[in-house]
């Protein structure tokens, strides 16, 4: 049982990766309230939970009930994910931002009524970038090495619920990782990680196209 606790937690967390999602929560968020982000932090780390949790139960039977291959679904989720690459490597993301920014101002001041700072708890942050086709392959293949054991089933699920906690205190300590670093480092930081993210994304793209013709 440790053994398969300190496999399922290792490959859990290579492939989540709660380090590498705290400049990218960070961009995603910059400009908003702590309030907002520490909202964006606990919803994103709940859905992520609730949908890893569920395909871990059942997410290969689920997916055959509606005629939905992996690899099929490995593809979807690269596209989603490049298309956020392409946002973060041109900053056209910030851009919106700013200009969301402005609508905000101009509206809050002809309603007095503040507007809320856009929601990336389900999109992208929980789904892709958190349950995203790798996590999602990893939970199954790794409930599917259980074999029905109940006990070794727990032990997965314990693993995956603590690196999906370590996930929510990265985010949770983004913002001031993040001001740490500095707005030059985080804005190169984040072109990096969009060309990383684009190569990611072939990647998903690529596996799933591969496994669909058998190559």
């Amino acid at each position: 049982m440790v053994q398969l606790f300190i496999s399922a937690f290792v490959t859990l967390f290579v492939v989540i990766d709660p380090l590498g999602c705290v400049p990218i929560f960070s961009s995603l968020t910059a400009g908003t309230s702590p309030r907002h982000r520490s909202q964006m932090a606990v919803r994103s780390s709940l859905i992520a939970t609730g949908v890893l949790v569920a395909f871990a139960l059942g997410g290969e039977a689920f997916l055959s009930a509606l005629g939905i291959t992996l690899p099929a679904f490995k593809v979807a989720g690269g596209i989603m994910v490049f298309i956020i690459a392409i946002d973060m490597v041109f900053e056209k993301r910030t851009q919106r931002r700013e200009n969301r920014a402005e609508e905000v101002k101009s509206s809050a001041a002809a309603s007095g009524k503040p507007l809320e700072a856009e929601d990336i708890s389900v999109f992208p942050m929980a789904i892709p970038m958190l349950a995203g086709p790798g996590a999602i392959a990893s939970v199954m293949l790794l409930s599917a090495r259980t074999a029905g054991d109940v006990a070794a089933e727990a032990v997965v699920l314990v693993a995956l619920l603590a690196v999906l906690l370590l996930t929510f205190l990265s985010l949770l300590a983004a913002g001031p990782i993040m001001k740490l670093m500095g707005a030059k480092f985080e804005g190169a930081l984040t072109r990096l990680l969009g060309v990383v993210l684009a190569a990611l994304a072939a990647q998903f793209v690529i596996d799933g196209i591969k496994q669909s013709f058998g190559l």
